[in-house]
């Protein structure tokens, strides 16, 4: 399957990465690197994240990874990768709107 970011998605990673380069550059860029990583392996298990609590769809799921959630949804032949947020979040519905 191929696996494709939307632009909501790299900024969230962006912005939290800026974050954690306040204290750390070294962990934002370690950050970023394993995130893209998780993220790859959705290629050969797509269903592998939990279904998402909030919108309790089986095409709509997350994996966790540290104190984040990357949401995504499974099509056909597509991983849409939607939004990254902090695991305290509660995802907005306005942004799985696509």
């Amino acid at each position: 399957m191929k696996i494709i970011w939307s632009p909501l998605a790299i900024d969230r990673v962006a912005e939290i990465a800026q974050y954690i380069a306040q204290d750390s550059p070294n962990s934002a860029q370690k950050w970023v690197k394993s995130t893209f990583q998780v993220v790859e392996r959705l290629e050969k298990s797509p269903e592998s994240g939990r279904v998402v609590p909030e919108i309790k769809q089986d095409d709509f799921r997350e994996i966790i990874h540290g104190n984040y959630r990357i949401i995504y949804r499974v099509k056909s032949e597509v991983i849409a990768i939607i939004t990254v947020k902090h695991g305290r979040q509660i995802l907005p519905i306005d942004e799985i709107k696509a």
